[in-house]
């Protein structure tokens, strides 16, 4: 009884400082030592945190910490990545076939700009900020001149960046199913149809009703 009131009590202070921005880093071994206090094990307080803790720890880190490290070097290059691929001519007839997909109605052209973007760098973030920091001024431009709340626009921005950013080469993917110690094959499937087809269909379905009744 004790044992599982002390795990309850732990994951909610857990979560509790994680959202008020405490590094989990810190939180973990101190939530995890207060877990085994609580259950009254008090003699199992070291050997918890040399043996299992710190046990766990090292065999998560030694499996995964190459691909947080890559992902990490990753995130911070695509801002940059994004300002050289602007600058490139090849770039300019992109952005105007984009731009001009659809002159009419640039919530369709802006969704399918981000999402390509999102597709290509396997991330959601990393398309987004890279779309924005291409596309944004002309995507507000066209926003004001079509009568459409610049809101709106922004809500069909970060939706479309969470479409294809779930890609397999996606780095979200690769780490969640090695994780899970599944392939691709075994998963991708199911993963698609959650986190690709089911958030297209809904930016789908925030532009027909954005153009039908403006923001929501």
């Amino acid at each position: 009884m004790f044992s599982t009131l002390a795990i309850v009590i732990t994951l909610l202070l857990l979560m509790f400082f994680a959202y008020r921005g405490y590094s989990v880093l810190i939180l973990a071994p101190i939530m995890a030592t207060l877990a085994v206090l609580l259950s009254g094990d008090f003699l199992s307080t070291i050997p918890a945190y040399t043996d299992v803790f710190m046990g766990a720890l090292s065999g998560f880190l030694l499996k995964f910490f190459p691909i947080f490290l890559l992902g990490a070097l990753f995130g911070r290059l695509e801002v940059g990545y994004g300002a050289v691929i602007a600058s490139l001519a090849g770039f300019l007839i992109i952005r105007d076939s984009i731009l001009n997909l659809t002159p009419d109605n640039p919530l369709i052209s802006e969704a399918v700009a981000m999402t390509t973007l999102a597709g290509i760098t396997g991330s959601s973030s990393g398309g987004l900020s890279i779309a924005l920091s291409t596309l944004g001024e002309d995507y507000l431009r066209m926003a004001v001149n079509a009568g459409i709340d610049p809101e709106l626009m922004h809500r069909v921005a970060v939706m479309a960046a969470g479409g294809l950013d779930t890609l397999p080469h996606s780095g979200a993917v690769i780490t969640l199913l090695a994780i899970c110690g599944l392939t691709h094959k075994q998963s991708y499937l199911n993963l698609a149809m959650v986190t690709m087809v089911i958030p297209l269909v809904a930016v789908v379905a925030v532009i027909i009703l954005g153009t039908m009744f403006g923001s929501f």
